[in-house]
């Protein structure tokens, strides 16, 4: 038994969906980018976000932190940041200052990723909402050819009666 279809079949459905799926991969191109083949600054963007955006780095931050008040209020007046910790606001600004533009860059990548696939499934939606159009008008033809034949053979059932009739 061959199992490729005569050129006359129609296809099978998983060839025709294999074939669907090579044209919109095709179409898309290569978006997203696989993670390997970002630039490094946007995948290091991307990690500096992941890692303060979570509770651990939160955590582990507010351990620092306690840590370093708490050795600078017990070495009263050895400590290397007295009260009011000047030299910690100053490393928590500076921070501050960096981490704010870096997760910024890491949501800008993220929003120009959603905004991508918005656009994707806009065009998706637009050619379900044709392919459902064109469904319903062979719905359409299809009823109105079976409507014409039922027509017609009640037309020959008629005109037979009439002749079976006129024969008594």
């Amino acid at each position: 038994m061959n199992s490729r279809a005569a050129p006359h079949e129609p296809p099978s459905r998983p060839d025709h969906v294999r074939r669907v799926i090579a044209t919109a991969k095709k179409r898309r191109g290569n978006w997203p980018p696989a993670p390997h083949e970002k630039p490094l600054g946007d995948r290091a963007a991307d990690a500096v976000a992941a890692t303060m955006g979570s509770w651990r780095f939160i955590a582990l931050q507010s351990g620092v932190l306690a840590a370093w008040v708490a050795a600078n209020v017990v070495s009263g007046g050895n400590a290397w940041d007295p009260y009011p910790f000047i030299l910690l606001n100053l490393v928590l600004s500076f921070q501050a200052a960096y981490a704010a533009p870096i997760i910024m860059m890491s949501q800008n990548r993220q929003a120009d990723l959603d905004r991508g696939r918005a656009v994707a499934d806009y065009q998706v939606n637009i050619r379900a909402e044709a392919e459902i159009a064109l469904l319903h008008e062979k719905m359409d033809l299809l009823r109105e050819q079976q409507l014409r034949e039922m027509t017609e053979l009640l037309r020959r059932m008629v005109d037979r009666i009439e002749q079976l009739e006129a024969r008594r």
